[in-house]
């Protein structure tokens, strides 16, 4: 099957449970149909003289689901719009792609500053009335093609404005069936969609997978970690996927001594923070598969047997990767380690992640040519990724390519130290990031999400980075925010540009270090009266972005 139409057509007489969603299941067959009603629709409503595309700002509802098939069986182009963004930046989205139509719900109308003219509203009693009227639709006389553009999904948007990425019918479709083929799912198997379907790790194991396999998929509107678990055993949930943070907030939950008696058998996903990975496979029994690669697809890395921990593996073939300085665009050293684990070279190794042999799945962003030439520089790929690769060949993640921080001359990358930080036993996740200096460069600041019930002690906290080997001096944070929910997208990325932005004026209580002090203490409103008025003695007051 080399497109998502093939895949939805292939389940027309299929009588096995396609999807659940609270107490409510539809049958393969249910959701064909329901499907080509949605598609001849949307070929009603088709525009004249502009692009074919379908903005959909819904949770992780059957509506999504079925938009979805829509699309594919009429040749629109889906559209995922993420309901995190708000006003001007939401139109932006929605006009950047220029969605002619947009399918929505009465939540969301309030997120868009203006409502655009051909706006359907799902649990509204019109659509319900207009929907009815195609039902007994045949499937569409069209067949789309593997590079026919399938969907358009954007970036996270962590550092900057989200980029829209191509994902064509065969790319989605590829994807999905591989991984339906490498992780033996099947109709017995249920599959836990709770991740957003406007992003690609739910385009791919969320949607595709399970629809390549024939399994049931298991709809929740968002994540949540404390209903992780019931929702597992009352499903029969055997795979889930995931992206970000939700691992480390699972884990975060408290823990029980039958959490591993549930009929989970993988978690597959991204991004999961080293030490999560075989915590959760313990605590729950199941294989954690966490891989690394992006929306784009112009690199993916797998872990062989005997990666080191920590490690994101080595690429899949065919895809090749490299280290690059990103200025010089010279392979960078191999990493090297003392007895006790520190990083002695950081500031030569790491280097940005690139795919030298090309564009590997990327396909392109849609209306943004600058983006393209941004990412294909030399005819390689740049992930915007910093890294660093071992003298073994495994590849490490150090951060996005706006994660580098220069302190005292010293140029490093937060991902090291955000996974120090990690090893806290009461924190749950930890973000790095520069916040600027008074006098020159930046300041490390870590803003730490904490265990339900624990509090900030700041000599212990002091006591602990003292007793980290690998912990250099430099790297120790300057100012220490504590926070009950760090600001994040909707796939639990941590939204690092707004941490910025808030530097240590925030409604959050914040520690810190005056001067050489290797101890940390609260930082009060003076405390930033003076910093203010450092800033402005030494010229740097535009730095801090406020008045």
């Amino acid at each position: 099957m080399d497109t998502i139409a093939a895949l939805v057509r292939a389940r027309a007489d299929d009588d096995h449970i396609g999807l659940r969603y609270q107490d409510d299941a539809w049958t393969y067959r249910d959701l064909v149909d329901l499907c080509a009603q949605r598609a001849a629709f949307l070929e009603s409503v088709r525009p004249a003289g502009a692009p074919f595309h379908v903005g959909i700002l819904l949770d992780n509802v059957p509506e999504f689901w079925l938009m979805l098939g829509a699309c594919a069986l009429s040749g629109a182009t889906a559209v995922g719009i993420n309901p995190t963004r708000r006003g001007a930046e939401l139109r932006r989205d929605i006009e950047h792609t220029d969605c002619a139509l947009l399918v929505t719900e009465t939540a969301h109308l309030d997120l868009l500053d203006t409502r655009p003219p051909h706006t359907f509203v799902t649990d509204e009693p019109e659509w319900g009335k207009v929907i009815a009227s195609f039902a007994g639709a045949p499937l569409p006389e069209h067949e789309a093609a593997p590079g026919d553009l399938f969907m358009l999904i954007f970036t996270s948007g962590t550092t900057g404005a989200p980029k829209a990425v191509k994902i064509s019918h065969g790319k989605l479709a590829g994807w999905g069936s591989k991984l339906a083929e490498n992780m033996g799912l099947g109709p017995a198997d249920v599959c836990y969609s709770v991740m957003p379907l406007f992003h690609s790790n739910a385009q791919v194991a969320g949607f595709t997978a399970p629809l390549a396999g024939g399994c049931t998929t298991v709809l929740r509107r968002r994540f949540s970690a404390s209903a992780f678990l019931p929702d597992v055993r009352r499903y029969g949930v055997t795979f889930f996927n995931y992206v970000g943070k939700p691992l480390t907030y699972i884990l975060a939950t408290p823990e029980q001594p039958d959490d591993a008696d549930n009929p989970l058998k993988i978690a597959f996903g991204n991004e999961a923070a080293p030490l999560d990975i075989d915590r959760f496979a313990a605590r729950f029994g199941c294989y954690v598969a966490d891989g690394y690669g992006s929306t784009e697809g112009g690199i993916s890395m797998g872990r062989p047997p005997g990666t080191p921990p920590g490690s994101l593996g080595q690429p899949v073939e065919p895809i090749q990767a490299v280290i690059l300085d990103p200025e010089t665009g010279q392979e960078c050293p191999r990493a090297r380690f003392d007895a006790d684990g520190r990083f002695l070279n950081p500031e030569e190794a790491i280097g940005e992640i690139v795919n030298p042999a090309g564009a590997g799945a990327f396909e392109g962003y849609y209306n943004n040519p600058e983006a393209d030439a941004e990412r294909m520089r030399g005819g390689m790929y740049w992930t915007g990724d910093l890294g660093y690769r071992d003298e073994a060949g495994f590849f490490y993640f150090a951060g996005r390519n706006s994660d580098w921080l220069r302190v005292d001359g010293e140029n490093f990358a937060a991902a090291p130290v955000e996974n120090i930080l990690a090893r806290h036993p009461e924190v749950v996740l930890a973000a790095v990031y520069g916040v600027p200096s008074v006098d020159v460069g930046d300041e490390v600041m870590a803003a730490l999400h904490l265990r339900d019930g624990a509090s900030f002690d700041p000599k212990a906290f002091a006591a602990f980075c003292a007793a980290q080997a690998d912990l250099s001096p430099k790297w120790l944070p300057r100012f220490v925010r504590v926070s009950d929910a760090l600001p994040s997208t909707a796939t639990q990325k941590v939204l690092k540009r707004v941490l910025r932005q808030e530097l240590w004026e925030c409604e959050d209580p914040v520690w810190w270090r005056p001067g050489r002090d290797t101890q940390f203490r609260r930082l009060t409103p003076a405390d930033v009266s003076a910093l203010r008025e450092q800033f402005e003695a030494r010229g740097r007051a535009h730095l801090l972005g406020r008045a």
